[in-house]
């Protein structure tokens, strides 16, 4: 057996697949899609302006195609409801009005904004079979929120938002540049100078002499550049306000996200007591089958010699020696029973030194990678479950894969707000050919990390190697200070 200690940031030693030895679990929060990282500061607001402008100058547009495509439909849909062929046609409209919201979305993320969380249309199983997804947008809060998204607020919006675009970039660039290509522009009389205006306004009398059109360029070009200081920011703020009304009308609800965690957490907490419930009865029947068998076995042994200590001691002393031996086979079976356990070392120094004695009693070599910082504050139940795991994972290795070597690695992953993760994997050099089948050891401990809302990770190909990861979520307990 061999240990390696390393700092959490170090990457896996040598294996021929490093990609699945990657400590990011599919799934994990850490690897779900999150808001992208945009800098910060007046530079980041104009490395935005392209993507912003492109979703800008098109808003206008698209909404006033959805706006004509989806009222035609829902309105004649709403003529005909007399007819049963103005359901179907209703339908089509929400359908329409769902197309033309997740044009939104996606554009919001083309444009930089973070993900906006789609609704789950097809929960509950609502969009099993035509006549469920025929009408279930009638009675889908989501969809009449869509239908009021294209119909009214998109359209009214960005006839606002696009037009303060065009005029924002055309005082912006026709300010900067209008000095030089408004030379080449015949001039005719204008009535009306705005810079002759303004100091009339602000100095009432005066008796200014100077080029009343140099003092409009000049103007102008101020104002240009006033206009493209700003740009960004207004870009931002209506992009903004696309987002505002595309979070409250066209994202899920929260009440959503509370149904499905809620669900998640019933789902894991039958799978904690499935899982308990069959390590129970695997338990019960190892001990009845073994250890308590030969217990009987034992105590017959003893009536016997008991008997035969002073008709026959010859026999009783040949007696005594099965006795021994039966006593000596019972506790190696209850050793045996007691690794699925948590031993004493796990307690007293903690999940690296007891995943290393465990590792130096496997038959197989394992080289045992300790990513684990010094302090990693994991719960004691979270010890107790990966220690679990990594010994039913060895003892597999021992039985069915017919390996000669074995890499044990365990990390501890900053998952931000969210915690921590605990990373456990398990390689061997084996056959391969694992697998999830129920009533097997690896559903028995699937079942156990998803009771712990984790997530466990098998790949195992005809001819090997075998790759298993389990990855536990947890909340790092902080030590206590005596005194405090």
């Amino acid at each position: 057996m061999t240990t390696t200690d390393a700092p959490d940031t170090e990457q896996p030693t040598t294996h021929t697949n490093r990609e699945a030895m990657s400590t990011e679990p599919a799934n994990s929060p850490s690897a779900e899609t999150s808001p992208r990282k945009r800098g910060r500061g007046y530079g980041a607001l104009w490395a935005a302006v392209p993507r912003e402008l492109g979703f800008l100058i098109l808003t206008m547009p698209i909404a006033v195609v959805g706006l004509s495509f989806a009222a035609t439909v829902f309105f004649t849909g709403v003529g005909l409801l007399a007819l049963v062929v103005g359901v179907f046609v209703m339908v089509g409209a929400f359908y329409v009005a769902r197309g033309f919201g997740t044009l939104e979305l996606v554009r919001l993320e083309w444009a930089g904004r973070p993900r906006i969380e789609r609704p789950d249309w097809a929960r509950d199983g609502r969009e099993a079979g035509f006549w469920r997804a025929a009408f279930v947008p009638f009675v889908d809060g989501h969809y009449w929120l869509y239908v009021l998204h294209t119909l009214i607020v998109n359209p009214i919006v960005s006839i606002f938002t696009w037009t303060v675009t065009i005029v924002w970039v055309s005082m912006a660039l026709g300010g900067t540049t209008g000095w030089f290509w408004q030379r080449f522009i015949p001039e005719s009389d204008r009535g009306f100078w705005l810079n002759e205006w303004l100091l009339d306004r602000f100095f009432p009398g005066n008796d200014f002499s100077y080029d009343v059109v140099a003092g409009e360029r000049l103007l102008e070009f101020v104002l240009g550049v006033i206009f493209l200081l700003t740009l960004p920011y207004v870009f931002r703020g209506l992009t903004l306000l696309h987002e505002a009304a595309a979070r409250g009308l066209l994202g899920a609800w929260r009440s959503e996200a509370l149904e499905v965690e809620v669900a998640q957490l019933a789902a894991s907490r039958g799978a904690a007591v499935q899982a308990e419930d069959a390590s129970l009865r695997r338990l019960e029947r190892d001990i009845h089958d073994g250890p308590q068998q030969r217990l009987v076995r034992l105590q017959m042994d003893l009536a016997t010699i008991e008997r035969r200590m002073e008709r026959d001691p010859d026999a009783a002393r040949e007696l005594i020696g099965e006795a021994r031996e039966q006593a000596r086979e019972t506790l190696d079976e209850l050793r045996a029973l007691s690794r699925g356990f948590a031993p004493p070392l796990l307690q007293d120094r903690g999940l690296a030194s007891a995943l290393e004695s465990l590792a130096s009693r496997s038959p197989v070599p394992v080289v045992f990678e300790n990513l684990l910082p010094a302090a990693s504050g994991l719960p004691a139940a979270i010890e107790r479950n990966a220690y679990f795991v990594a010994a039913e994972l060895l003892t597999n290795v021992v039985k069915h894969s017919d390996a000669t070597s074995v890499r044990l690695r365990v990390a501890v992953r900053d998952a931000g707000p969210a915690g921590h993760w605990l990373d456990l994997w398990v390689t061997d050099n084996g056959s391969g050919g694992a697998r999830l089948e129920a009533g097997h050891g690896l559903a028995g401990l699937h079942e156990r990390v998803l009771g712990l809302r984790g997530q466990f990770l098998v790949d195992s190909p005809p001819g090997g190697p075998t790759i298993i990861g389990a990855h536990i979520p947890f909340l790092p307990e902080t030590p206590s200070v005596d005194g405090v």
